[in-house]
C-alpha cells in the first residue's frame, strides 16, 4: 500500500477549482436563505444560539449541518491552537483511518466537500482508484481544508472550564493561555470531545501505584518514541491503538516489542464493519431499550480489532511478540527494571504502554462535572436480564432522542439545564449509536443532532415565530393596473 502519494502538478489549481465547485454547490442548494433564529442578549452580548465544545470532524460537521440549516450564531470552541485540534494530529498513531476510504461524513452529502472530490483534485481520479485508505495526515488536511473553505466559526485556545444554568441560558466559562477567563451566554451545547469526551483515558491503578510516572504512559499521551530506542517496550492491550503503538516503537528502534492481552485470542471481527448499514446508522435509537442494550453488549465484546495492515506493520519485526491470556495482575520496579507480573510468568522491561481505554465518568470532565451527579446512566434505566449484565454499559450516560441529557429525577432543579446540553461524544453510542466520534455514523449522527437543535431552538420561540406572522405585511401584490407593454 503506497501512502506516500506526491501532488499532481496542478495540486494548486486543482483546489482551486475544487474551491469555487464548493461554492457553487452550496449557493445553488441554499434554501430557504434566511436566518430564523430571533436573536437574545445577555450582559451587552448576543447570547448564541449554540455553542460547540470540540473543533474536531464532530464539532466542524455540527456547524455545517446548522449552518444549512440557517442556524449561523454558532461559535466552536477548542483549547488546542489551530491545527492542533483532534486526534489525527496528536495521539493516533496508525498510518491511515480504519474505514474505508468511500466512507463519507463530514460532507453531508454535497459531492464537491467530499473526502473523494479533496482527494481527486490534487492527486488524480487514478491515485484514488489505487488508494486502499486515507492516510491519517491527509485526513487531517481534508478537515483543514473543510473549515477553511465552509469559513465555520472556531475560536482556538478555548479551554473550557464549565458551565452552569443561570436564569434560563447556560453560562459557559473559558480560560485562554494568557491567563484571562471569558464567559459566553448560549441557549445550546454540543459537547463534541472526543472518544474519551465523557470520562477520562484508563490506566489499571497498579500501575499507577507501583510505577514511576517517566515509565509508562498510556496510548493517548505524548509518547518520546526516540527516547525508547534499544528498550524493552510491553504494550497492554488487545484493541487497535494498542497494536498502533507497538508498530510505532519498533519502527522508531525499539529493542523489542511485546505486546499482552487477557483474551485467549486477538480480536479479528470488526463489527463497525456490520453497522456500516442504512437501517443501523439511520434507525438504531429507535430501538426499545432491551435490544439497544443487546447490539451495544455484543459490540463492546467484539471489540475493535487491530486492522491487517496494522498487525502486518508489527509482525514484520523479529522482535515483535504477542501473547494472548497474559493480563497483568501487577507491577513494580527492581533496581532499574519494570516487573510485570502475569499468570503466564514474571516479565521485564524497560518502559510500559498502556492501552486499556478509557472509563466513563462525567465526574472526571469539567465538561461535564458540575451537573454529573444529575444526570440519569443506563444503569438508571434499565436493568438487564441474568447474564446480560454490563458494567461499563451501566455507567454510559442514557440520552434523549436530540442526544440531549436525561435527569435522574424528574424534579431535579437542573434538569432544564439538561435539556439543553447535547453530548455528541463515544458516550452516545449505546443511546444513539455511531455518532459524532466515529466517520462512519457521522452523516446520521449529524442531521439528527442539527435537526433536534433547530427543532428545539424554533418550538423555544413558537410564540416569537407567530407574531411574526401576525405583523407581517410586505406586500406581494404592489399593482392592479394591467403591465404596461
Amino acid at each position: 500500500m503506497d501512502t506516500t502519494t506526491q501532488p499532481n502538478a496542478g495540486m494548486d489549481s486543482g483546489l482551486a477549482a475544487l474551491d469555487v465547485a464548493v461554492r457553487r454547490d452550496l449557493e445553488i442548494i441554499r434554501y430557504p436563505r434566511k436566518e430564523w433564529v430571533p436573536p437574545m442578549e445577555r450582559d451587552g452580548q448576543r447570547v448564541l444560539d449554540v455553542a460547540i465544545i470540540g473543533a474536531g470532524q464532530g464539532g466542524l460537521a455540527t456547524a455545517f449541518a446548522l449552518k444549512r440549516n440557517n442556524i449561523t450564531n454558532v461559535r466552536i470552541f477548542d483549547r488546542a491552537a489551530k491545527g492542533g485540534e483532534g486526534p489525527w494530529v496528536t495521539f493516533a498513531r496508525m498510518i491511515t483511518l480504519r474505514t474505508p476510504k468511500y466512507v463519507t461524513g463530514p460532507d453531508l452529502g454535497v459531492p464537491s466537500l467530499t473526502p473523494r472530490s479533496w482527494y481527486e483534485a490534487q492527486f488524480g481520479a487514478e491515485a484514488w482508484e489505487k488508494l486502499d485508505k486515507i492516510p491519517r495526515g491527509q485526513w487531517q488536511d481534508y478537515l483543514d481544508w473543510y473549515r477553511d473553505i465552509l469559513d465555520l466559526p472556531v475560536a482556538n485556545d478555548h479551554d473550557f472550564q464549565g458551565v452552569t444554568w443561570e436564569n434560563g441560558l447556560l453560562r459557559l466559562t473559558f480560560r485562554c493561555p494568557d491567563g484571562a477567563t471569558h464567559v459566553h451566554y448560549a441557549r445550546k451545547l454540543v459537547l463534541a470531545t472526543g472518544i474519551e469526551g465523557c470520562g477520562s483515558w484508563h490506566v489499571p491503578d497498579f500501575i499507577r501505584d507501583g510505577l514511576p510516572r517517566a515509565r509508562y504512559a498510556h496510548t493517548s499521551e505524548n509518547i518520546d518514541f526516540a527516547a525508547l530506542k534499544g528498550k524493552r517496550i510491553g504494550v497492554l492491550g488487545a484493541g487497535a491503538s494498542a497494536f498502533d503503538n507497538a508498530a510505532t516503537a519498533l519502527e522508531e528502534g525499539a529493542g523489542s516489542v511485546t505486546l499482552c492481552l487477557r483474551r485467549k485470542e486477538i480480536p479479528s471481527i470488526n463489527p463497525y464493519r456490520w453497522m456500516e448499514n442504512t437501517g443501523f446508522l439511520a434507525y438504531y435509537p429507535a430501538l426499545p431499550d432491551d435490544l439497544r442494550w443487546g447490539f451495544m453488549r455484543r459490540i463492546f465484546e467484539l471489540n475493535q480489532p487491530p486492522p491487517q495492515d496494522t498487525f502486518w506493520r508489527c509482525r514484520r519485526h523479529e522482535n515483535f511478540s504477542f501473547r494472548t491470556g497474559c493480563p497483568w495482575t501487577g507491577a513494580r520496579m527492581d533496581g532499574d527494571e519494570i516487573v510485570v507480573d502475569s499468570p503466564t510468568g514474571e516479565m521485564r522491561f524497560d518502559f510500559v504502554i498502556i492501552g486499556t481505554g478509557f472509563t466513563t465518568d462525567l465526574s472526571r470532565r469539567p465538561e461535564t462535572k458540575s451537573f454529573a451527579s444529575s444526570v440519569a446512566l443506563w444503569g438508571d434505566r434499565y436493568t438487564a436480564p441474568a447474564g446480560a449484565e454490563s458494567a461499563v454499559l451501566e455507567s454510559y450516560p442514557y440520552l434523549g432522542e436530540n442526544y440531549q441529557f436525561l435527569p435522574r429525577r424528574a424534579d431535579d432543579a437542573l434538569a432544564p439545564m439538561l435539556a439543553n446540553i447535547h453530548n455528541f461524544t463515544f458516550s452516545a453510542t449505546p443511546s444513539m449509536g455511531l455518532s459524532g466520534a466515529s466517520i462512519s455514523g457521522m452523516r446520521f449522527g449529524v442531521e439528527r443532532l442539527a435537526h433536534g437543535l433547530g427543532r428545539d431552538l424554533y418550538v423555544a420561540d413558537g410564540r416569537q415565530h407567530l407574531e411574526s406572522l401576525l405583523s407581517y405585511d410586505v406586500p406581494e401584490l404592489v399593482s392592479l393596473d394591467p403591465p404596461v407593454a
